[in-house]
């Protein structure tokens, strides 16, 4: 079942899972009884990716709430040769202009992708998909974060050389994706596809470590205690279902000792805490080594 090496992550993700992967490996329980994977938060599908350069399964589910994410999936499965043509006149215009002229260019793409997000229209999927990229390679810190109308309003970074068009990783993410399937919806709908023979792996949406600490939306909806507790809920019924369930968040005791919420609400399974990095805040000062929580039912 075992493969060799490949994609990598096409974005760059708030939360992304590439500095927790050596510890998440450890718990791969693939082989003869687990041959499907399951990831409802999917992201910058860094444990995704991961997966699927190292085994051959038998079926693959993702999904995620963000519109934009899960039709960049969509597109990099179905049309990576139109979406790299779009990046690289991107890339080539963009590289080619002083940095006075790069942020009124970014500006207009990023007007463009707003536009488009507001009123979808068939057939300008690749468009979308290719904005969604560039305006990650070229925006502030690769945020994704929107207004309370949906709108993206991450300002321009300063890179003097970004890579917008990856033409050779695209398509190996491309390949790899060919049978996954992909779903705009909630967690909840992957329990269809979930099974007995499934490894699911649930990333969702950090809670706070204080109550600043959420500088960042990636969607209008928020992930409130009451829905960290239906999320535990949902792993209760996985667990009935017989599948491997393994779910990342933060550790509250980083910042209170006294706060036992996720130890409450998955006492029935196993908590590991680890070390991971936080690379990606508002505030340079806050970045740097805390503990993160793993939590799983084998």
């Amino acid at each position: 079942m075992e493969k060799g090496q490949g994609a990598k992550p096409f974005l760059k993700w708030a939360g992304g899972k590439g500095q927790l992967l050596k510890e998440i490996q450890r718990y791969y329980p693939f082989g003869e009884e687990i041959t499907k994977y399951a990831e409802p938060f999917i992201g910058g599908g860094a444990v995704l990716f991961d997966v699927l350069n190292r085994y051959s399964l038998q079926a693959v589910y993702i999904s995620d709430i963000n519109p934009e994410l899960v039709n960049t999936y969509k597109v990099i499965r179905d049309e990576v040769g139109t979406l790299v043509d779009c990046l690289a006149k991107f890339q080539g215009e963009y590289l080619g202009l002083e940095h006075s002229q790069r942020k009124a260019y970014y500006l207009d793409k990023r007007q463009q992708f707003n536009q488009l997000k507001t009123d979808p229209q068939a057939g300008q999927e690749v468009q979308r998909a290719a904005l969604m990229i560039f305006l990650n390679k070229t925006c502030f810190n690769g945020l994704y974060r929107v207004n309370r109308q949906g709108g993206f309003n991450v300002p321009m970074g300063d890179y003097k050389n970004p890579c917008i068009c990856d033409a050779e990783n695209l398509n190996n993410v491309s390949g790899l994706l060919q049978n996954v399937e992909i779903v705009l919806g909630d967690y909840t709908q992957s329990q269809r596809f979930i099974d007995n023979h499934t490894f699911v792996y649930l990333d969702p949406p950090y809670r706070p470590l204080t109550s600043t600490a959420n500088f960042t939306a990636y969607t209008t909806d928020t992930f409130d205690d009451a829905a960290q507790i239906a999320l535990a809920r949902f792993v209760d019924g996985l667990h009935k279902k017989g599948a491997k369930v393994l779910v990342s968040n933060s550790d509250p005791q980083n910042a209170d000792q006294n706060d036992h919420f996720f130890d409450e609400i998955y006492k029935a399974y196993t908590i590991e805490r680890v070390a991971a990095s936080r690379m990606i805040n508002s505030n340079s000062t806050r970045r740097g080594k805390i503990q993160e929580l793993l939590i799983r039912n084998f």
